[in-house]
């Protein structure tokens, strides 16, 4: 029986609204219009989280083999279906990103806390997907969503988020060699994971260590020799630096 091909592209939602979204019973629909082993194509920012665990639910209960194949991205909603497939493949020019659920509120404090509650309902949801398919500890899944991570091909293999990395249909014919002469080793590959926290963070360091420790130079006035004005005016760099910190904190 031939494989069948299934593509995952657009935006996640409970329903389509400019006919290009993906929905739970449109992909529905095309899964079970046949039967045997399928490849899913994904390349999606992702979407309604609670439309992509009905989907991640559909691949999970396929009776034939479910092989993922991320071509493009497989962001937020869409990295949850990706983890239902029982071998996940990324293009070496890919992209995986996980990230805090969010939504939109209104109400007084009692409501805003049962959005909270319930945004910490759905994160946990979401990180039993990722501990079935990658092994990793919560409390590591918790910290990466933080941070809204980002991975290339390499780092999604490495964290066990995908099981291999795509290779060209033709490969190159290997070169012979001669007898005692060592076979030449594939280069080395490094992996890439990017953190929106990790790069404020170092932003935060970097001016602390340049405004908050360097020592102060004369200025203009210093120089000539003039003196300062009695008002002050503006803010000092200890004051700002105190700022900074409760920004950070």
């Amino acid at each position: 029986m031939t494989e069948r091909i299934l593509e995952l592209n657009g935006t996640i939602a409970e329903e389509s609204w400019f006919d290009d979204d993906v929905t739970p019973q449109l992909f529905k629909d095309e899964l079970n219009a046949g039967s045997g082993d399928i490849t899913v194509w994904i390349n999606s920012p992702g979407g309604d989280c609670v439309a992509a665990a009905q989907i991640y639910n559909m691949l999970s209960n396929y009776k034939g083999k479910v092989t993922v194949k991320i071509d493009g991205i497989a962001a937020s909603a869409a990295s949850v279906i990706a983890m239902a497939g029982d071998t996940v493949l990324v293009s070496p020019v890919s992209m995986l990103m996980i990230h805090n659920p969010a939504t939109i509120a209104w109400g007084d404090h009692a409501e805003m806390q049962k959005a909270i509650d319930m945004l910490a309902e759905v994160k946990e949801s979401i990180i039993n997907a990722y501990v079935l398919k990658t092994g990793l500890s919560r409390p590591k899944l918790s910290h990466l969503m933080d941070a809204e991570t980002w991975m290339d091909a390499n780092k999604a293999v490495e964290l066990g988020f995908a099981d291999e990395i795509m290779t060209r249909a033709k490969a190159e014919p290997e070169e012979e060699t001669d007898e005692g002469e060592e076979e030449k080793k594939p280069p080395a590959h490094n992996s890439i994971l990017f953190s929106r926290r990790a790069v404020n963070n170092t932003l935060f360091n970097k001016m602390a260590a340049k405004y908050g420790q360097a020592e102060k130079k004369p200025n203009m006035q210093e120089q000539a020799q003039i003196p300062a004005p009695e008002t002050e005016t503006g803010r000092s760099v200890d004051e700002l630096m105190e700022r900074l910190t409760l920004l950070r904190h």
